[in-house]
């Protein structure tokens, strides 16, 4: 039996190891919820990061940023937030809507710990204009059922209303449906390498291209419905792991959330595949109308 000398040594150390870690290690995403897989559908993965080992290691021979993306300019995506879970694991993406709601999607419901807005980094730097808030309220559309895809998106309603500066700005759902052709950015903190998971400092930013329903049922035969959408290109630009419940962005509006994929992503013939909220903006605002 060790002496009480030699126990409170071991808790002294302890303690100047975690104040050390707490101070120098960045939110990464958590690896150690990819140990436990959970089905995700006849052959799309869903893109969180609660995904099998298998699933989340995904090869990409370009080692490239959310497969093809680049840094984003910093804060240029007000309404980005980062969900995560103890201890400051980043899960998804999530984007603000309301002053006091996000959407996301509806596979990527947990229990969350905290809520960033108006960051460019997850490290533990602080930066001008943040705030971390909690959720308080989940809400998944009811049209969403496990493991499909259908239907993928929730609102989230935050404990207090956010205060709206030159980081954060709600975003504006679009109505109208997207067209084929539209060039739109996705975003995200999600994996930007394997088979070793690894997650950038920096907000990522990737132009994909809406592709046409033809071409999205022929990827995906009989999985795609009127509730979502394709964008990618053959140069393989893609969303990935740790990227769900982000947005896509045409011409200034909110099109769609990351929702689902082939694995590995990247793969030209099997692009990313996105929630189509042009389907449910009547359901969002009453929704938030109702739960306010």
């Amino acid at each position: 039996m060790a002496t009480a000398g030699a126990s409170w040594t071991w808790m002294l150390c302890t303690l100047i190891m975690v104040l050390i870690l707490g101070v120098t290690e960045p939110l990464l995403a958590d690896e150690g919820s990819c140990d436990n897989p959970s089905p995700t559908g006849p052959s799309g993965n869903n893109r969180d990061l609660e995904a099998g080992a298998e699933e989340d290691t995904r090869e990409d021979d370009s080692s490239s940023r959310i497969l093809n993306g680049t840094d984003c300019k910093a804060h240029s995506q007000k309404w980005q937030a980062a969900l995560l879970m103890k201890p400051n694991h980043l899960y998804c993406g999530a984007v603000l809507v309301a002053p006091q709601w996000l959407l996301t999607a509806a596979h990527c419901r947990k229990h969350i710990s905290r809520i960033f807005l108006g960051r460019h980094s997850l490290s533990p730097v602080y930066e001008s204009g943040q705030q971390i808030l909690q959720g308080i309220k989940s809400i998944p559309h009811p049209g969403y059922s496990h493991p499909g895809h259908s239907s993928d998106l929730m609102l989230i309603k935050m404990n207090r209303k956010i205060h709206e500066n030159q980081n954060i700005k709600p975003i504006n759902i679009s109505s109208h449906c997207p067209s084929a052709g539209t060039t739109c950015m996705v975003s995200g903190w999600g994996t930007t390498s394997s088979p070793q998971l690894k997650f950038p400092k920096a907000l990522q930013c990737l132009n994909i291209t809406v592709l046409s329903d033809e071409r999205c049922r022929k990827a995906y035969p009989g999985q795609i419905d009127r509730t979502m959408f394709c964008a990618g290109d053959k140069g393989g630009r893609d969303s990935c792991q740790g990227d769900s419940g982000g947005p896509v962005v045409c011409n200034g509006m909110l099109q769609g959330l990351v929702s689902w994929g082939d694995f590995p992503c990247g793969k030209p013939s099997k692009p990313g595949v996105y929630t189509n909220l042009c389907q449910f903006t009547k359901w969002i605002h009453g929704t938030i109308k109702s739960n306010s």
